[in-house]
């Protein structure tokens, strides 16, 4: 009897590999494209984010220091008009003289100190210098002719002169204020202060502040970089570079063009910029972004554009991506791992079913073989006793060969159940397992338990179907092979011989026989069951089997070492219903029906 495998049989590889080979190809590429794109995306938002938030720090910072320039040119503002109050300055614009010049020198040079200013000088209307505050200097500016300078212009027309320029006696970079000086309603004169705001430069460098201040033409006057400093943050026409040279505003400088690598408005007054890197101060990068906001310095035509840095935000940025892209990495693995997991408790569930269902199917099985195996026997026994009733007819005997075959396939019937009564225990215990097994989800151990299932099914069909084959009535004509016919017999007879501890010696020319197959196992069977009563009681029971050819026919003889045949028992061996076996075990056939069987068959001597 065997189970239907497919019961438990797995899905055929090809169905259930090539999804997985689908998965193991095109999983890790999508993977590795989610996490690089979310973190492309946490990336740009982290960075947006945090120019948002500099762009409301830099505004802050951008007012203070706004202020702060504010302050620093307002209170220099007044000081030229001033000296409207001085009357030796107007005496001197008035009337010149030595004595004068020297008076309004030292007072210019003690309101110099004062006010901490670079320079403070007078003008007459023409633009001769009448009296300066370095006048001690061997690079005073007594007697200069500046008419040329913007600052001197205005003022002479009655307008405050605002003026950042690069002076030509000292070559010194300053602010000029100029004032015209009046007299009774007429301007006389121009009052003149230079300053240096050099100051400022430094306070952004203590403060590590990246800014710069440019004037109305959109040269950098003002930087906390030097390297920036006298460089034009637009381009500049020639006739704007021609007008600036013959002014001297910035002596002989080349004006060149602060040109940013890249830029990036993002709206009014605010950039992305990206300039060249300082090598003294940077190694590291060959380039450097910048968030850039300016705004208009009050009373002047200046701006003051303030830069910060985006490296940290940007590194800040690319840590938020990678954080993302491994959250991203971790969330996709756990649920792989998730959904793995559940097909595996989805497979092994199903496993468990088809296995139970395998389980079941087979208990079912053996119970209905073994119902099946006790009516046989049931059957068989009720023969025997009907054949031993004394009201037997002599006649009757030839027909009791086939009764013979079915009284010992009676007696074989109690081994026979016996011996499945083993293989029963075991499917009953491997089953019990099985089950348990599956509980605890070993897969790998319950196949292998229904697999020794099988197999023990197998056998125990092995078994009933040579019962079967003996059972039948054999042909008159037919062929055997002697080696079958014995390993059919000692199968048949298994459970006696393993119970007897009997040796059994095989010294026979195998051959084939002119002889019924199942006859000759039938024979076979009768003097083997004889030899093994006759050594019930032996300690170490022995049969030999040998056989030779002799004179065309083949001889075939079964000795045992039991206790022997008396004399007055040979005289009944070979008569019908005699035995010597106590009660029900023998029916006194068996030799008989042997005997006939072999003196009926062709060739038989």
């Amino acid at each position: 009897m065997k189970c239907d495998p497919t019961l438990y049989r797995a899905a055929p590889p090809s169905l259930a590999v090539k999804p997985r080979l689908i998965r193991q190809l095109f999983l890790p590429p999508l993977i590795l494209m989610l996490m690089i794109g979310l973190g492309y995306i946490a990336y740009l938002i982290s960075e947006h984010s945090g120019i948002k938030s500099l762009r409301e720090t830099g505004e802050r910072q951008l007012e203070l220091h706004a202020r702060t320039v504010e302050s620093e040119i307002s209170k220099y503002t007044y000081l030229p008009s001033v000296l409207e109050l001085e009357s030796s300055v107007s005496q001197l614009l008035n009337k010149p003289s030595p004595e004068l010049q020297q008076q309004v020198n030292r007072y210019l040079e003690g309101m110099n100190r004062r006010s901490g200013s670079r320079a403070f000088y007078v003008m007459d209307t023409t633009g001769r210098v009448l009296a300066t505050s370095n006048w001690r200097d061997s690079d005073s500016y007594q007697g200069e002719d500046l008419s040329f300078r913007a600052y001197f212009q205005d003022a002479v027309r009655g307008l405050p002169g605002r003026f950042y320029g690069i002076g030509t006696t000292t070559g010194e970079s300053g602010y000029y204020l100029a004032h015209g000086l009046e007299d009774k309603g007429r301007i006389i004169g121009v009052a003149v202060i230079k300053v240096r705001l050099e100051a400022l430069e430094e306070r952004w460098q203590r403060a590590r502040l990246e800014a710069f201040v440019s004037d109305e033409n959109g040269i950098i006057i003002l930087s906390s970089d030097p390297a920036r400093r006298l460089k034009s943050v637009r381009p500049l026409t020639p006739q704007v570079k021609e007008r600036l040279a013959r002014s001297l505003q910035y002596y002989w400088w080349p004006l060149n063009e602060l040109v940013p690598l890249e830029r990036e408005t993002l709206s009014e007054g605010v950039e992305k910029l990206v300039f060249p890197a300082n090598v003294s101060v940077d190694r590291e990068h060959k380039q450097v972004s910048y968030l850039a906001q300016s705004r208009p310095l009050s009373d002047t035509a200046w701006h003051l554009t303030l830069l910060t840095p985006l490296e940290d935000l940007r590194r800040e940025a690319a840590n938020q991506g990678m954080l993302v892209a491994v959250a991203c990495a971790l969330v996709t693995f756990l649920l792989i791992a998730w959904n793995e997991r559940r097909k595996v408790i989805s497979t092994r569930l199903a496993a468990r079913e088809a296995l139970q269902a395998a389980n079941n199917e087979l208990e079912r099985k053996i119970a209905e073989r073994t119902e099946h195996l006790r009516a046989s026997n049931e059957r068989l026994k009720a023969q025997i006793r009907e054949r031993r009733h004394p009201a037997q007819s002599p006649g009757r005997v030839g027909a009791s060969w086939q009764a013979g075959k079915l009284a010992a396939i009676g007696q074989m019937s109690t081994s026979i159940a016996h011996e499945l009564n083993q293989p029963l225990a075991a499917l009953r215990t491997l089953s019990g397992n099985t089950v348990r097994f599956l509980e605890r989800g070993a897969l790998d151990t319950a196949s292998a338990n229904l697999r020794t299932i099988n197999d023990l099914v197998d056998r125990m069909g092995r078994i009933t179907a040579s019962l079967r084959a003996f059972a039948r009535r054999g042909d008159d004509q037919g062929q055997a092979q002697l080696s079958k016919a014995v390993e059919a017999a000692a199968q048949l007879l298994g459970v006696r011989l393993e119970q007897s501890g009997l040796t059994l010696h095989r010294d026979f020319v195998d051959a084939t026989l002119s002889i019924d197959q199942t006859r000759l196992e039938q024979i076979l069977v009768n003097l083997i069951g004889n030899a093994l009563d006759a050594m019930f009681n032996q300690p170490a029971p022995e049969l030999w089997l040998t056989g030779s050819i002799e004179d065309g026919r083949y001889r075939l003889r079964v000795r045992d070492n039991g206790h022997g045949i008396d004399t007055e028992t040979r005289k009944h061996l070979f008569e019908p219903f005699f035995t010597t076996k106590p009660g029900e075990q023998g029916l006194g056939l068996g030799l008989t029906l042997s005997a006939s069987l072999a003196v009926t068959q062709p060739g038989a001597a």
